[in-house]
């Protein structure tokens, strides 16, 4: 089930610019002068869809009133595509709070393409502005969204979603339509951005879901208004494919970073305008018309140009790392080998591998008996790691933000696994006895002898292991997030064969197995003391729970708990006993899982904008103000479920030596909290390949590529980093 609040969490970004204006502007009183407008006076829009496939805005703005052209926003409604809209040149100065921008005085025309799906008769889509009063009471006015409900003319209506259906019907079938899944928008399928790593380098990234591909040769850049200037794009090795239209081509799936040198004089100029033509395909499916987006690169602060038909993408980071598709598909494999191994000693992972060693010290008079563990310990790992690349392949080819750990964003999860973390802890503490007829339990089946133990104990171990990120695990990962979908499914494969590693070796080499201890009546005492780390995962994860949605949720929490003892205390009491004695169980079952449920409702907390001890909440618009001022900066993208963050956290960076190595070097402290869904957040991740958190990057003091640092951090390590960005 999932939770009623995505759409509050959708918002985050939009809340937190919000705060920030608001400090910036004068005080609430100077707002409620007579003499402000109210914003649709003060900005007059009106629309006409008169010409087909076109939208004409227009708007009259008042004296001593200004918009901003980075400020606007289209959001279509369902089945309406929009193109990418056309402005006139503003006004380009320096705002002391957003950096570079254009804006507008007096009247402003703007024309939007758009497309409609077949037999749309209305125009329906929201056009958000935002815009300033430029004298006193000098105050900016929230973003505005107007709602625009337009009839349109019989010829757009047909020539809209025809017109580009009938050109992808069309296509397809000359490239072997095989009728898959419904292809996705334009500007869905292929995102266009650009950036300026120097004024002789550009860098065009197109990013493509799995299963998408771009034609390199059907590829064009032209620059506007650049009479002198030539561009000479450096293809990197892209995948060879025999197309029935082409014939021999080289394609690019995934993602495709193009550096580009501009050849010519630059002296003076500010920004390139670049038109980029392209062509691809969904593979299998049908193929698109040829697009061009229009992009406006800045040269002097390499800020990224986004080349997508609306400004509602966040803003992208500066610069990229390497892209991921850059390693090798064995180097991949190796990593995702290495990580998945490295993860048996990972905090997050050890309470569920004290089950798998008491069930191995069990074994250890019967080699046959340790083999059957091993196997059937394994495969509930693979399986659960297949399922789990399969899911997050399926989520992101639709457009979803999903990464490693991002299942601990949802306040259920981490409920239901407290519970079952709870349950694990009172069996192996003899307090109860899960049989057969608890067997669909998560606890009784992760406690309970045989293969079916072994299975669902390797099924919790990678549901409990997600909160950590071992080394070597993020490069392989964020191949796989990448990489074609068989590819990361090996590479899913590989990380399990890691985490089973050491049993496997247990249950097939003879020597290994012999040096366990001998079981003995110690074994008990043992299973007693192994079952405390199962309650302290239960406590964790309820701090995590009440950092995701407060004191309400661990409420609940403890309510669910009391019940599900309840449950299992009657459970005891009625073994071996009639049905009708153990009948309330089912109510028993039931008043647990009704604060589940209210759970799952609660609403996310906005959090605040700054945090304490100085650290810098992080925004795109902020990164793009202190990089703009020269400030060296360090981003640490972290959330409460991440283990590997909050140890991180503890050693490095919650320390005295790194708050006085920031005073130092001058480094900003910038921090972006992923414990619940932040789409802002889940862009810059990735932007710079990352499969999930943390995820750290240092921006130096001129300018210039961050520099992306492991997911396990040294001090010295990071002395040694904002030591050179700060020189």
């Amino acid at each position: 089930m999932r939770p009623i609040t995505g759409r509050l969490a959708a918002r985050l970004p939009l809340l937190v610019l919000l705060l920030c204006l608001a400090a910036l502007a004068p005080p609430l009183r100077a707002q409620e002068d007579g003499s402000l407008l109210p914003v649709t006076q003060a900005y007059r829009l009106s629309a006409d869809t008169s010409v087909p496939g076109t939208l004409k805005l227009h708007w009259e703005i008042a004296p001593d009133y200004y918009l901003y052209r980075g400020r606007m926003k289209f959001k279509p409604a369902d089945g309406v595509t929009l193109g990418a809209p056309a402005f006139p040149d503003g006004e380009k100065h320096h705002d002391e709070y957003l950096g570079d921008v254009e804006t507008y005085h007096h009247a402003i025309d703007a024309s939007v393409p758009y497309t409609v799906a077949p037999g749309t008769r209305r125009l329906r889509l929201g056009v958000q502005f935002q815009g300033c009063h430029e004298v006193d009471p000098k105050i900016c006015y929230p973003p505005h969204t107007e709602q625009l409900d337009l009839p349109l003319p019989a010829a757009g209506a047909a020539a809209g979603g025809g017109s580009l259906g009938a050109a992808l019907r069309n296509l397809g079938a000359t490239h072997g339509s095989t009728g898959g899944d419904a292809p996705l928008p334009a500007e869905q399928a292929f995102k266009l951005e650009a950036l300026a790593q120097d004024r002789q380098h550009l860098l065009l990234r197109w990013t493509m879901p799995p299963g998408y591909y771009l034609y390199r040769d059907q590829t064009k850049l032209r620059l506007r208004g650049a009479e002198g200037l030539a561009l000479t794009p450096q293809w990197p090795a892209g995948t060879r494919k025999d197309d029935p239209h082409f014939g021999g081509v080289t394609v690019y799936f995934g993602e495709l970073d193009l550096p580009v040198v501009v050849g010519g004089d630059l002296a003076g100029r500010s920004h390139l305008a670049l038109d980029a033509s392209f062509q691809g395909c969904q593979d299998g499916g049908l193929c698109y018309p040829m697009m061009t987006r229009a992009l406006d690169v800045e040269l002097g602060t390499a800020a990224p140009a986004i080349g997508t038909p609306t400004a509602a993408t966040p803003a992208a980071p500066p610069a990229a790392a390497q892209g991921p598709l850059q390693t090798s598909l064995w180097l991949a494999l190796l990593l995702a080998l290495g990580g998945g191994l490295v993860l048996n000693l990972m905090p997050c992972v050890l309470p569920v591998l004290s089950i798998k060693a008491v069930g191995l010290l069990e074994s250890g008079e019967s080699p046959a008996r340790a083999r059957t563990h091993a196997i059937a310990y394994t495969a509930g790992v693979l399986l659960s790691f297949v399922v789990l690349g399969l899911s997050i392949l399926a989520l992101r080819s639709a457009g979803h933000a999903l990464g490693w750990g991002t299942q601990l964003q949802q306040p259920l999860l981490v409920g239901v696994l407290a519970l079952v973390m709870l349950a694990v802890g009172l069996s192996m503490s003899g307090l109860v006895q899960f049989g057969a007829s608890l067997g669909n339990t998560g606890a009784g089946l992760a406690t309970r002898g045989g293969i079916a133990g072994d299975f669902f104990t390797g099924v919790l171990a990678v549901v409990v292991a997600s909160p950590c990120t071992a080394p070597f695990m993020g490069s392989a990962l964020a191949y796989a997030f990448a990489a074609p979908a068989v590819h990361a499914l090996l590479v899913f494969v590989a990380l399990g064969i890691g985490l089973a590693l050491p049993f496997l070796l247990v249950g097939f080499v003879p020597s290994l197995a012999r040096r366990l201890p001998r079981p003995g009546r110690w074994m008990e005492t043992l299973k007693q003391l192994l079952a405390f780390p199962m309650y302290l995962t239960a406590a964790w994860l309820a701090w995590v729970l009440a950092n995701q949605r407060g004191a309400d949720a661990v409420g609940l929490l403890l309510v669910a708990a009391v019940f599900m003892a309840l449950t299992l205390w009657w459970f005891e009491r009625s073994r071996g006993r009639g049905s009708l004695v153990r009948a309330p169980l089912l109510l028993a079952l039931l008043a647990t899982l009704a604060p589940l449920y209210g759970l799952s409702q609660l609403p996310s907390p906005v959090r605040a904008a700054q945090a304490d001890n100085g650290v810098v909440a992080y925004s795109p618009e902020k990164l793009a103000g202190l990089r703009a001022a020269g400030t060296p900066v360090f981003v640490d993208m972290t959330a409460d479920w991440c283990v590997t963050c909050k140890a991180n956290e503890h050693t490095v960076l919650d320390t005295a030596a790194f708050r006085t190595l920031l005073q130092r070097t001058g480094a900003v402290y910038m921090k972006g909290d992923w414990t619940d869904v932040d789409p802002t957040i889940a862009t810059f991740l990735e932007h710079y390949h990352s499969p999930g958190v943390p995820l750290y990057v240092v921006f130096p003091r001129g300018g210039g590529e961050g520099r992306k640092l492991p997911t396990v951090l040294t001090a010295g390590l990071v002395e040694k980093a904002l030591t050179e960005a700060a020189r």
